[in-house]
C-alpha cells in the first residue's frame, strides 16, 4: 500500500504534537484557549466529540411545513484510508490506521468513517465471506471510544487499490458482458448494470440478492458493534458508493472527471427496458438507441444537439421522454437498493444514509449536462434533485453532499459552474421531503484555503438544513503532512471555538509551538 507507511511516520508525528498540547488533566482533551463566547475552548472539546456543539438542540420537525430536524448537534468524522483492508482477512500497516485513529480521537472528532467493499470481503466465491479486516479495525475505533460510520460499498474505485467488484461477478461478465454499463462506443465499466438489479443472471442470483447477502453478512458479523460503535451505515448505490450512473470514460476515477459525460443506456438489458418503455408511450422508434445527437465524454454541451443551450434536442418531447426514462431508472435502482437494506438494518440503532454526487460544472447550462448523464433531470424546469429527495424520504435515509468544501475559481467558470446554486437546489429538495442532509468535502484541502472556510460556513450555517454530520475526506500521508494538518487543526479549532480572547497570548504561543513541533516531527520522520 503505498500511502500508510508515510501515513504512519506522519500519524505519529501529529499524536505527538497533540499530546503536547494536552493540559494533563484529561487524556482524551486537546487544550485550546478560552473562546470568546460560551466559555473555555477546554470544557467544550472532549472525547464525546466536537459535533455537541455544532448545533443548539434537537426539536421536532413539522411536516406540514416541510422542516427537518435540523437544528440537531452535527457530528464531525474523519474517513480512513480507501485501502485500510484489501484482502478481507488482515488490516494494511495496522499501526498506521491504530495511529491515525488516536489522533482523531485526541483531537476530540466524534468518530471515523470506514469504506467497506464487497469486493474485499467476498472476493473469490459468492458463498463465503472474510470481514476480520474490518472487524480489526472497528475494535480499534472501539478501544478509542469512537463512532464509526461504515460505507457498504458494492462497486470499489478504478485506481484506489482496491478490487472494483469480486472476481467471480467479474467471471460471470466474461461469459454475459452486458450485464455492466455500456456507452455508445461499446466500452464497459466494472459496474453492474442497474437494468439487471431483479434478474438471476449471477452465479443464478440477482444482484440484489447479492446485495443482501452483502448486507445481512454484515449485520451479523458486526452484530456487537451496533448500540455502541457502529452508529450510521451509508449504502452505496452506485459506482465510487454514489447514487449516479457512471457517465465518466471507463477505467477512470469518476470522482475527478469533470466533463459533460455519456449516457450509460447501451448493454443490451438497459436498451430493452428503452425499448419496452418506448412502445408503451406510444413512439417505438425511441426506443431504438439513445440519443444519436449527444456529446462524446470530453466534448463541451455545444458540441452536438442534444445538449445545446437554444434549440437542443432536451428541450423536445423526444428529449423529455429519454431523459425521464434515463433518470425514473436511476430512481427506482436507488430504491430497489434503499429498500433491501432498510429491511436488512430496521432493527439495528444506526442512522441510514446514501451518497449523491456533487456535480457543479455545467449546473450554469439550462440543460445541466453533466448532471442528466449522471441521471438527474426533472421536466419544466423543476428541481432535479426532488424525486431522488422522495425515495430518500421513503426509507429514512439521510443524504450525503460531497463537495461542501468547493469554491468558485477560474477553472469552474470555463465549465460553466454554480456550486452554491446547485447546494441551494438540494437543500430545497431535502426541505420539501423532510430529509436530513450530511456532508463530506471533495478533496483533501491541500492548495485551497478558502475551502476549510467553506466547509466551515456550510456546518455552522445558521439558516435550516444544517448538516446532521460532515466526514472529512480522507486520512493517509497527505492529511497527516506538515503542509495539511496544521491547517485540518485550525480549521477545527475554528468550528468549535470560535475567536480567541485578546489575553491568550500564551494559548496562541503554545498553539503555535504545538503546530511547529508537529511538522518538525513529521519531516524527521520522513527523512529517518
Amino acid at each position: 500500500m503505498e500511502t500508510v507507511p508515510m501515513m504512519m511516520q506522519h500519524a505519529a508525528a501529529a499524536s505527538a504534537s497533540v499530546r503536547r498540547r494536552q493540559d494533563g488533566r484529561a487524556a482524551n482533551r486537546v487544550t485550546f484557549g478560552p473562546a470568546r463566547q460560551g466559555g473555555s475552548g477546554r470544557n467544550l472539546i472532549r472525547a464525546t466529540g466536537i459535533g455537541r456543539f455544532f448545533g443548539h438542540g434537537s426539536g421536532e420537525h413539522s411536516n406540514k411545513n416541510h422542516d427537518v430536524d435540523d437544528m440537531a448537534p452535527a457530528r464531525l468524522f474523519v474517513g480512513l484510508p480507501i485501502d485500510s483492508v484489501t484482502d478481507g482477512a488482515t488490516v494494511n500497516s495496522a499501526a498506521a490506521v491504530a495511529a491515525g485513529i488516536r489522533a482523531v480521537r485526541l483531537l476530540g472528532a466524534d468518530g471515523v468513517e470506514l469504506p467497506v467493499f464487497w469486493s474485499v470481503v467476498q472476493p473469490l466465491s459468492p458463498d463465503r465471506f472474510s470481514w476480520a479486516g474490518y472487524q480489526a479495525v472497528a475494535e480499534m475505533v472501539r478501544a478509542e471510544g469512537l463512532s464509526l460510520r461504515v460505507s457498504l460499498r458494492c462497486h470499489g474505485s478504478p485506481g484506489a487499490g482496491v478490487p472494483t467488484i469480486p472476481s467471480w461477478v467479474k467471471g460471470a461478465g466474461a461469459d454475459d458482458p452486458d450485464i455492466f454499463f455500456t456507452d455508445r462506443s461499446g466500452a464497459r465499466h466494472d459496474c453492474l448494470s442497474f437494468a439487471i438489479d431483479d434478474l438471476p443472471v449471477i452465479h443464478g442470483k440477482s444482484p440484489l440478492e447479492l446485495y443482501e447477502g452483502f448486507f445481512l453478512s454484515f449485520a451479523a458479523a458486526f452484530d456487537d458493534f451496533f448500540g455502541s460503535t457502529i452508529t450510521d451505515v451509508t449504502i452505496g448505490l452506485g459506482a465510487n458508493g454514489v447514487l449516479r450512473y457512471p457517465s465518466y470514460p471507463p477505467g477512470s476515477d469518476g470522482a475527478r472527471f469533470t466533463g459533460v459525460g455519456e449516457f450509460q443506456c447501451y448493454d443490451k438489458y438497459m436498451l430493452s427496458r428503452l425499448r419496452h418503455h418506448a412502445a408503451e408511450s406510444g413512439n417505438a422508434m425511441w426506443g431504438n438507441s439513445g440519443p444519436h445527437d449527444a456529446p462524446r465524454y470530453h466534448e463541451s454541451p455545444d458540441a452536438c444537439g442534444f445538449f445545446r443551450e437554444q434549440g437542443g434536442s432536451w428541450e423536445t418531447p423526444y428529449g423529455n421522454f429519454f431523459l425521464s426514462w434515463y433518470t425514473g431508472h436511476l430512481v427506482s435502482h436507488g430504491d430497489r437498493v434503499l429498500g433491501t437494506a432498510s429491511a436488512v438494518f430496521r432493527d439495528k440503532p444506526v442512522e441510514l444514509s446514501a451518497k449523491i454526487p456533487f456535480m457543479h460544472w455545467w449546473h450554469g447550462a439550462r440543460s445541466r449536462p453533466a448532471e442528466a448523464a449522471a441521471g438527474f433531470y426533472k421536466p419544466n424546469k423543476k428541481n432535479g434533485y426532488s424525486p431522488v429527495a422522495k425515495m430518500f424520504a421513503r426509507h429514512g435515509c439521510a443524504m450525503v453532499v460531497p463537495g461542501m468544501d468547493v469554491c468558485m475559481n477560474k477553472q469552474h467558470h470555463s465549465t460553466g459552474s454554480s456550486p452554491d446554486k446547485l447546494l441551494v437546489q438540494i437543500k430545497n429538495a431535502c426541505r420539501r421531503y423532510c430529509v436530513r442532509i450530511a456532508g463530506e468535502n471533495a478533496s483533501l484541502v491541500m492548495t485551497h484555503t478558502s475551502s476549510f472556510s467553506r466547509m466551515r460556513s456550510n456546518i455552522l450555517t445558521t439558516e435550516r438544513m444544517r448538516p446532521c454530520h460532515f466526514t472529512y475526506q480522507r486520512m493517509g500521508a497527505e492529511f497527516f503532512s506538515p503542509e495539511h494538518f496544521p491547517q485540518f487543526m485550525e480549521f477545527l479549532r475554528s468550528v468549535v471555538c470560535g475567536e480567541w480572547d485578546e489575553d491568550d497570548a500564551a494559548g496562541d504561543d503554545e498553539r503555535e509551538m504545538a503546530l511547529s513541533g508537529g511538522a518538525n516531527d513529521a519531516r524527521e520522520a520522513r527523512t529517518a
